[in-house]
């Protein structure tokens, strides 16, 4: 979906000051004597490279990023901070957190990029799996697997330029997930550095504490240096259609049938679009190629503020499948409106790289640096028509500028051990405002962003859905018991096991250095 909204928006590049390096700290004595095989870097660059994130919305100057060798300089790395009352320690990954998650104010940022394991992605073809660095990026892991072996990880996220260990602290989701469960369900092993400067390898049955405390856990609990992921047999081609709904209630009783389906498409994902001809919120939104028209006369005469649409993909290989049969099959089960239904076949690896072009697009325009006051959340089947009917149609009628994604999941899929906080209905729906801004928005444009997106969590709250955030920022401990809600003391409990002198991840907000409950 972002695929196809982000490269309607022309902007100019948001050239913000360059922060300062963190003045008045003796950087010298505190990593005095750290000897590691990577380097260490507090140079005005490195500052503004740990002080920033992809949100735009946040900035918090580290005292020095540490570029590291290996999972042995991130164990030096912690137990320098151990020796500190104060130090903090954050894995950044590649920026793309929209709420300082992964900065540490006057703290040390790893950049998990510069890992040397990195460019070790080790596949085992008998075993059906991949070792991979935790800093490695999926889009690197998809091209090695599928070029190399013909084989690819089962599950994803929309956009690829994202580190491993990133996407398994928080969960990885996307068109797969109602088939095989986040990208967390896919992981058989992992290694981790915990906040006590301990490496450890573990498993669902080898020191499992920890490996399912650490997936979902936000990074609270341990570093992800290395991690073994599960493989299936890549694909040659990918069938990839859209279809349109007026109504919502059609959308979500299609959407739900096809990933309760024994029989269904590879691929089901969904999102809102304005019923107008905005060209990044409306109608053009839909079409997958140039060639395509969208004709609004076709639409039925009482249609309201928003459409929906239905996103689907089949996989295939050449000389060996024909999608037609199955495609026509699926499809004849759904109760979209027949004039507007568009497909594409693109290969396997385009398909899942499809954000890739548009990526580059934005960065040259200038949209990739200016602010993204995303907001990213899990709403309960329960309440998903409720949340619809004040959300969509009202609060979001106009658009949010970017896609407005919104799919149902299955609660099946996920491992109620892992630190992830969920819904309690077995269904629920994502819902994704992938914000966008244009060149150089003015504070009152962002702020006002920020306050819609907050009026949508306290119109959730007022009415009592049940909901989670994805991604999650809170600045108080008020919010975060509220959000981990029974499994609050289960999350506390781990934190003191793996991280008692609270080093890791400050900018979740969760907990402080010399944390008092």
């Amino acid at each position: 979906m972002l695929a196809c909204l982000v490269e309607r928006l022309v902007a100019e590049n948001d050239t913000d000051s360059i922060p300062d390096p963190v003045k008045d700290v003796d950087v010298d004595g505190v990593l005095k004597d750290l000897n590691i095989e990577g380097s260490i870097d507090y140079g005005v660059t490195a500052i503004s490279l740990g002080s920033r994130d992809f949100g735009g919305l946040y900035s918090e100057k580290p005292l020095a990023v540490i570029r590291t060798g290996g999972a042995d300089d991130v164990v030096r790395v912690i137990r320098r901070a151990l020796e500190s009352p104060t130090l903090t320690v954050a894995a950044r990954g590649n920026g793309h957190s929209i709420n300082g998650q992964a900065m540490a104010h006057h703290g040390l940022v790893i950049d998990m990029k510069s890992m040397a394991d990195n460019n070790r992605i080790d596949v085992n073809v008998n075993s059906m799996c991949v070792d991979v660095g935790g800093g490695a990026l999926w889009s690197d892991v998809l091209k090695h697997c599928v070029s190399e072996y013909g084989l690819a990880p089962k599950s994803w996220t929309d956009y690829l330029h994202l580190t491993v260990g990133g996407t398994l602290s928080n969960a990885g989701v996307s068109g797969q997930t109602f088939r095989f469960g986040p990208q967390m369900s896919t992981v058989t092993e992992l290694e981790v550095v915990t906040g006590n400067g301990e490496i450890i390898v573990c498993s669902n049955s080898h020191n499992s504490q920890l490996f399912f405390s650490v997936l979902g856990g936000l990074g609270q609990f341990g570093i992800i240096t290395r991690a073994r992921v599960l493989l299936q047999p890549a694909p040659d081609m990918v069938r990839w259609i859209r279809v349109v709904y007026s109504e919502f209630d059609e959308f979500t009783h299609d959407a739900e049938l096809l990933i309760t389906s024994q029989e269904s498409f590879d691929y089901v994902e969904g999102f809102v679009f304005v019923n107008s001809d905005d060209p990044v919120n409306g109608w053009l939104s839909v079409l997958l190629d140039s060639n395509q028209a969208f004709d609004p006369t076709h639409l039925p005469k009482k249609t309201g503020p928003v459409l929906y649409c239905l996103e689907v993909a089949l996989h295939y290989n050449n000389n060996h499948d024909d999608p037609f049969m199955m495609v026509e099959k699926l499809l004849g089960k759904l109760r979209y409106l027949k004039h507007f239904r568009f497909e594409i076949d693109l290969t396997y690896m385009n398909f899942l790289s499809r954000v890739d072009h548009v990526e580059e697009a934005a960065r040259g325009s200038g949209i990739w640096a200016t602010p993204h006051p995303w907001l990213n959340m899990f709403v309960s089947k329960k309440d998903i028509d409720a949340f619809h009917r004040i959300v969509f149609q009202n609060i979001l009628k106009n658009g949010v500028n970017g896609p407005i994604l919104t799919y149902p999941l299955l609660r099946s899929k996920w491992d109620n051990r892992w630190s992830v906080a969920l819904p309690k209905n077995e269904m629920f729906y994502l819902v994704a405002l992938l914000r966008f801004t244009h060149a150089h928005p003015t504070e009152s444009e962002i702020n006002e962003m920020v306050a819609q997106n907050e009026e949508i969590v306290q119109t959730c709250i007022k009415n009592g859905f049940d909901f989670k955030m994805y991604l999650p920022h809170y600045n108080s401990t008020v919010e975060w018991k509220r959000h981990f809600g029974e499994q609050w003391g289960r999350f506390v409990n781990r934190k003191r096991q793996f991280d008692p002198k609270y080093v890791l991840a400050p900018g979740q907000k969760i907990f402080t250095r010399n944390h008092q409950f």
